[in-house]
């Protein structure tokens, strides 16, 4: 039975491998050719394969491909079929692209696609030919398409600084690495070079120029190696994933990798050294990895020192560091190498007795027995021996205090047992000695539960096994007894201990998982990078009871505090020491190898290639910086570097939508404004041309009906001029109404007055109560304010309808109402007419549509509304409120 659970799948397992399955059946595919440079055959490759699956009954169109004028490569385009190219037009002439819509609607089986790092013409719907192919995948069309090495994203700067030639076009690793398959088209450089001189790669003075240039034998031979890389490194990661779906144990030797387990013993250093030695001469990946135990004793401070020291070593040399947790180390080594596809293990030698891996085993004898086809390096350390561990010193007063505590539970058992010893068997004070061992256990530690469990069988063989009051024993029988009730207490206090181990280190790796997740979660919050900066600052101070602070670069790149928590000393020498670590984007200050003598550790808030800021901690020299310590701190930052680079693309975002309506702003304000100014000057213009040129053929009559339109244009362009203005200044920061206690009969009454001459032929209805309180606002807004709310009822109001003007104070504010029996404001849209230069179903009206937004804004600034709606039986009615002071003068 035992068996067949061992042999049955796991159920965890099986679903992964469901769901893989269903994902790569229901996901668009992308094959990718790979070269190291042009020339190779990587589209030679992709066509000939085209040409296959058409062969084989495949739906296989062509969007783009380049033949550079290769004879033969432009031969395996006939007989597939061919979408048609999209014109753009470009400056003084036509480009053609690949038309995207059309492959759309097209939808082949196969689509192929040459020159994935090609930049689309100005005008197309992306900026680049893998943007396309995204679109294409999400879609759900399979894609072919070619790649040289040079153009992948995170290979770029290496490509130029082997050839003195910067790529621009570049394709971001995430689009390879979605690949499904990648197929590497590998040429002898010497091959290629032949075909360059025959004219096959380039023509005429460009071949000339690529053989001086970026086509020399040296640049090529590292293009192909890099190329070769590449495409090891894909494979690679598929035959991971493929050994992690099918749960494969063994070691499967394709590449060398190297495992070098470490802990505090001195000997550990020249471990990482030979181990980094042995890496290098395999040109191999090599990781270092210790075993924590749950259930054993803690490390003493020298100890952890020791260890912090080695894996800080280790890091420094290359290695990536892991840490396992495990009851059995070996058990923990041999699961990781055969997860990680390991080929090496590198231990150090035993320097202690014999008598010790008697008793608890051999690390080394374990791990060679079921390495299995892994191989194991025992290596030899430093000549002193090595040290046992040692708890820390203080607690040696702790552990004394829990032998008492075990001594007197015991005293407490035997007691009781004494005086209860006509009611109990002599198998019942057994069991009350069993359960005092068992507080012991639950309550103290090792050392305690051992000496309670001794003292128990002194006691039950002293008080209550014949003959009594002597250690002497009449029955052997009860020697079994004593050893069992000696065992269970061992066994009993190692298991508790190792529980207690357990749920301790659970209960740590609780609190930071928490404290990540509530990091996470007030970081999703942050609205800006002042908030983001502050949860960072605010976070760390509390998880490593330190002062610290964020610094952002400002004016001049120079650092300031963008945010804090807790005292910070950030004197010259520590800020020397934050620009240090921004410049460099790498860890500064105590508990680094750079400037560890400072007050201050300083790590770069870093997203991709980009430091955004620096996160300072008030940490000195003397402050002892654990593995899980600098292991959490890196997970802050990091997620602490993401939610700025949010928070700043949310403002960039922001500003370019700024600029975007500040830019149709302009345009609507240069359309409408050029159109309402020229008018007015152009009657202006006529009138006064007409009296300068005319005026002694014209009679008096005509001559005053000239001079009337000019001084009416003439307002016209002032009250525009005005509103413009007027817009401008209350739009700009700072300002503020000069109040004054003002009636709104005499405001309202100067209003009509000036539009004297617009309201002939309209009639005007006033309803204003003789009591009406005088209301605390700038006069000459006020007065702008009404004026426009008038005007905009006489501009809409047709000939012989009345304007009907209304006021009223009640429950604290003011009460302005003016309506008309005009078309009324457009339906749905009734806020809009609020808006700058909106100016409705009727742009042949006068004005720029300004009138109402600048009502609006006085409004608002001296803490009133302004809205508007429609009329019962037509018209439009806009309704002002502006607040009352209690108490107004007389």
């Amino acid at each position: 039975m035992l068996d067949e659970e061992r042999e049955r799948p796991d159920p965890d397992v099986l679903l992964r491998r469901i769901q893989a399955e269903d994902e790569r059946q229901t996901r668009a595919r992308l094959k990718v050719w790979l070269g190291f440079a042009p020339g190779v055959g990587k589209t030679f490759a992709m066509l000939a394969n085209a040409r296959e699956l058409q062969a084989a009954g495949g739906d296989v169109v062509v969007g783009w491909a380049d033949t550079h004028g290769r004879y033969d490569t432009a031969a395996l385009l006939l007989g597939l079929e061919f979408l048609p190219r999209r014109s753009i037009p470009y400056r003084d002439r036509t480009l053609e692209e690949f038309d995207l819509d059309a492959a759309l609607a097209r939808r082949p089986g196969v689509l192929i696609l040459d020159e994935l790092a090609h930049s689309n013409a100005p005008g197309s719907r992306h900026a680049k030919r893998w943007q396309d192919v995204r679109e294409l995948l999400g879609a759900g069309i399979e894609v072919h398409t070619t790649l040289n090495v040079q153009h992948i994203e995170s290979l770029n700067d290496v490509v130029a600084q082997i050839t003195g030639v910067v790529v621009r076009e570049t394709v971001p690793d995430a689009i390879v690495d979605r690949a499904d398959e990648v197929v590497l088209v590998d040429l002898a450089p010497e091959e290629l070079l032949l075909r360059l001189r025959e004219g096959k790669v380039y023509l005429g003075e460009q071949k000339e120029r690529a053989a001086r240039g970026f086509f020399r034998r040296g640049n090529l031979l590292a293009l192909r190696e890099l190329a070769l890389r590449r495409a090891a490194e894909r494979v690679d990661v598929d035959v991971q994933a493929w050994r992690r779906e099918h749960e494969v144990a063994t070691t499967w030797a394709i590449g060398e990798k190297i495992l070098v387990c470490v802990g505090p013993a001195p000997a550990s250093a020249r471990l990482l050294r030979a181990g980094r030695r042995m890496a290098a001469g395999l040109r191999a990946p090599w990781v270092v990895a210790w075993v924590e135990r749950p259930g054993t004793t803690s490390l003493s401070s020298e100890d952890r020192e020791r260890l912090e020291a080695h894996l800080r070593l280790a890091e420094t040399l290359g290695a990536s560091v892991v840490r396992l947790v495990g009851e059995r180390p070996s058990e923990a080594i041999l699961r990781w190498a055969r997860e990680h596809n390991a080929t090496r293990i590198v231990l150090g030698k035993p320097t202690h007795s014999r008598w010790r891996d008697l008793l608890r085993g051999s690390l080394l004898d374990e791990i060679v027995r079921g390495s299995g086809e892994i191989d194991v390096h025992a290596i030899a350390g430093d000549e002193a021996p090595e040290a046992p561990p040692r708890r820390p010193a203080s607690g040696a007063s702790l552990a004394w205090r829990e032998i008492a505590a075990a001594a007197v539970l015991v005293g407490l058992a035997t007691g009781a047992s004494a005086l209860a010893e006509r009611l109990l068997a002599l198998p019942d004070v057994a069991m009350m000695y069993l359960l005092a061992v068992m507080l012991v256990a639950i309550r103290c530690g090792r050392a305690a539960s051992i000496v309670a469990a001794a003292l128990s069988v002194a006691a039950y063989d002293f008080f209550f096994v014949e003959p009594v009051y002597t250690f002497a024993v009449s029955d052997s029988r009860h020697l079994l007894t004593f050893g069992m009730l000696f065992a269970v207490g061992v066994v009993m206090s190692t298991l508790t201990l190792r529980i207690r181990r357990q749920e301790r280190g659970a209960v740590e790796r609780e609190q930071r998982t928490a404290t990540l997740l509530a990091l996470s979660r007030e970081l999703g919050r942050a609205l800006d990078e002042r908030e983001a900066a502050r949860a960072i600052a605010r976070t760390l101070a509390e998880v490593f009871r330190c002062g610290a602070a964020v610094l952002r670069p400002g004016p001049g790149n120079a650092l300031a505090v963008a945010a804090g928590a807790g005292e910070l000393p950030l004197d010259a020498p520590e800020l020397a020491v934050a620009r240090w670590s921004f410049a460099h984007g790498e860890p500064a200050g105590a508990g680094t190898d750079t400037l560890p003598g400072s007050r201050i550790r300083c790590l770069p808030l870093r997203s991709g290639p980009r430091v955004l800021g620096v996160a300072a901690l008030a940490a000195g020299p003397e402050k002892n910086w654990s593995h899980e310590d600098r292991d959490l701190l890196d997970a802050f930052t990091r997620q602490g570097a993401l939610a700025l680079e949010r928070a700043l693309l949310v403002e960039e975002r922001e500003r370019a939508a700024l600029r975007a309506r500040t830019e149709e702003l302009r345009s609507t304000l240069l359309s409408t404004v050029s159109h309402d100014l020229r008018t007015p000057l152009a009657a202006i213009t006529g009138a006064a041309s007409a009296l300068r040129e005319q005026a002694a053929e014209m009679d008096a009559f005509e001559r005053g009906e000239l001079l009337d339109t000019v001084v009416e244009e003439a307002a016209r362009l002032e009250r525009l001029l005005a509103n413009l203005l007027e817009m401008t200044r209350l739009e700009s920061a700072g300002i503020e109404p000069k109040r004054e206690w003002v009636p709104l009969e005499e405001i309202i009454g100067a209003v009509l007055v000036r539009l004297e001459a617009q309201l002939e032929g309209r009639s005007v209805r006033t309803e204003l109560p003789e009591d009406l309180p005088l209301v605390a606002a700038d006069p000459l807004l006020l007065e702008h304010l009404v004026l426009n709310l008038i005007e905009n009822a006489v501009k809409y109001t047709p000939p012989g309808s009345p304007i009907e003007i209304r006021a009223e104070a009640r429950e604290g504010r003011l009460h302005l109402e003016v309506a008309d029996r005009g078309p009324g404001l457009p339906a749905g849209d009734e806020e809009r007419v609020f808006e700058k230069f909106y100016r409705g179903r009727h742009p042949h009206q006068p004005g720029a549509g300004l009138g109402l937004a600048i009502a609006r804004a006085i409004a608002q600034l001296h803490g009133g509304s302004l809205v508007g709606e429609n009329r019962p039986g037509g018209g439009a009615l806009l309704r002002l409120q502006l607040p009352l002071d209690a108490n107004p003068p007389q």
